[in-house]
């Protein structure tokens, strides 16, 4: 029989690539693509969850939805199938944004509010893509996706959270485990059916022909999947705005940003926001969502300095470096702008792209005058140095930043990077065995660690932090292969060759364990 896991992973990994754009079990969370092609993918794939015979929900006022079965989807199914979406992600798509501050702030505000989140028992993980289409999107097992563009479109904080609040939702009640447990016994001859059709839209002729032997006979089919979605979307909606409340955020945020998407949907017609497209929104939806709200006490919230920040990064990497400066020059010139520090750190890096190193400068200074705090301010300031080679210089702004943010991630990398640059190599380790021991799952500490290593000439250690490194972003063979080096390097005490061996035992057992498993019906 078809093996389950590897049917998602079909489902819900390989569909990303090969048709730029994505879905999911229940045809309502998935990835949006880039071109026409993933439009009609959209189609395809939400032509085969019909099939699959999931049944119509008739929701009077709110959904009842009732208790999910997770006998086929299990949580720690679940979990496996989205770790392995996200390490072809972090390994293959090219618009993945590892951008540390972006990244830290968006799982800042999620983790925020997911503890405000009943139901919420797993890990959840955000990232982003660099992607100018407003889209999230939510995987199983908890990891949840952020457009660039979704970002930037975004008026306020408790907007950005409104919609992060809503895609948690999505997970905390398990829609992705309910779409699975309501399938047909045809589950599958349709993943099967899947992978066929995926193959086919591989070609240049291949999509239209695939697309169109699935949706002929659909029709029906469709309109019932779409029923069902949208209950989804309401449940998510009442959830959501619960969350946003115990999160201290404005609930009317999500209001406002629902609004505006409807609005803009009007002006595209058929070219509507990829959200719109795989989140149905109705006119009774925004009713429904608009009742909820009036009836909550209203407080306004202010935003973060750091979601203005982050969206000012996101903007000064837009188009040339010339424009870029040339659109925050006028916001501060015209003082169009809802925070000063964000639209001169804006231009600051906008001025560093351009090279103008002694004009972003001056705008930190302008920053250090009216007294903006935050990480990323202090990073930028060592950037700057760095820029200049003064490695030196940049460390010992990072160290201080350091101790003013010591959970700071982005801080931390860049502290070993400058020390790296700056000749320190024995200091490096130092900061990366002192951060390790507070952060043993940074797989990008082990890999800053193996270079600090390989600095020191400690072979044995270099590949050993690379294996780990790998290893915990799910990549077994270059794991084992770096265990292997570790074992066969010249340098090493015993105590060190022991460890050395007894991870690689392990890791192969991991191994053989996995095979085993795709090999289970």
């Amino acid at each position: 029989m078809f093996n389950k896991v590897g049917a998602y992973r079909i489902l819900l990994g390989e569909a990303y690539f090969t048709l730029a754009g994505g879905g999911n079990a229940h045809g309502t969370d998935s990835v949006s693509g880039y071109h026409t092609r993933m439009r009609r993918s959209m189609i395809l794939l939400a032509c085969l969850v019909a099939a699959w015979g999931a049944p119509v929900v008739l929701a009077e006022g709110l959904p009842d939805l009732g208790e999910v079965s997770q006998t086929d989807f299990s949580p720690q199914v679940e979990k496996k199938v989205g770790e392995s979406i996200m390490q072809d992600i972090r390994q293959k798509e090219p618009s993945y944004l590892d951008d540390p501050e972006v990244t830290g702030y968006l799982n800042r505000l999620g983790h925020r509010l997911a503890s405000n989140s009943e139901g919420a028992r797993m890990e959840f993980e955000f990232f982003a893509l660099r992607d100018p289409t407003l889209n999230a999107f939510a995987l199983p097992g908890g990891f949840i996706g952020v457009h660039t563009g979704l970002i930037l479109a975004t008026q306020s904080e408790s907007e950005l959270a409104s919609v992060l609040a809503h895609e948690i939702s999505h997970v905390t009640q398990h829609h992705i485990a309910r779409g699975v447990s309501q399938q047909s016994q045809s589950y599958a001859t349709t993943l099967l059916s899947l992978a066929v059709a995926i193959l086919a839209a591989r070609t240049a002729n291949g999509g239209d022909a695939a697309a169109g032997a699935l949706v002929a006979g659909q029709a029906a089919g469709v309109q019932q999947q779409l029923a069902y979605s949208r209950d989804f979307e309401r449940e998510a909606d009442r959830v959501g705005i619960q969350v946003l409340e115990r999160s201290g955020f404005d609930v009317r945020g999500m209001g406002t940003f629902f609004q505006r998407l409807q609005r803009s949907s009007r002006l595209y017609e058929n070219n509507a926001p990829a959200y719109l497209q795989t989140h149905p929104l109705t006119t009774e939806r925004i009713a429904d969502m608009e009742n909820r709200i009036q009836a909550m006490p209203y407080h306004q919230v202010a935003d973060s300095l750091d979601f203005q920040l982050v969206r000012a990064k996101l903007r000064s990497e837009e188009g040339t470096p010339e424009d870029a400066v040339a659109d925050f020059e006028s916001q501060i010139k015209e003082r169009k702008f809802s925070s000063e520090a964000a639209a001169r750190y804006g231009l600051a890096r906008a001025l560093m792209r351009k090279q103008n190193y002694a004009a972003a400068e001056a705008q930190v200074g302008e920053l250090r005058r009216i007294k903006a705090s935050s990480s990323m301010i202090e990073t930028l300031a060592a950037d700057l140095r760095m820029k200049q080679g003064d490695a030196a210089g940049a460390a010992r702004l990072l160290r201080s930043a350091a101790a003013l943010y010591p959970q700071e991630r982005a801080v931390a990398y860049a502290l070993v990077e400058s020390l790296l640059a700056a000749k320190q190599p024995q200091e490096a380790l130092k900061v990366t065995i002192a951060d390790l021991q507070a952060y043993t799952t940074d797989y990008r500490m082990h890999g800053l660690q193996a270079e600090t290593y390989a600095a020191l000439g400690k072979r044995l250690e270099q590949h050993r932090a690379q294996g780990e490194s790998y290893a915990l972003q799910g990549m077994l063979m270059p794991a084992i292969e770096q265990f292997e080096l570790a074992q066969k390097a010249p340098d090493g005490d015993f105590y060190e060759h022991s460890q050395v061996d007894a991870r690689l035992r392990a890791l192969k057992r991991q191994q053989a364990d996995e095979a085993k498993q795709k090999k289970q019906p």
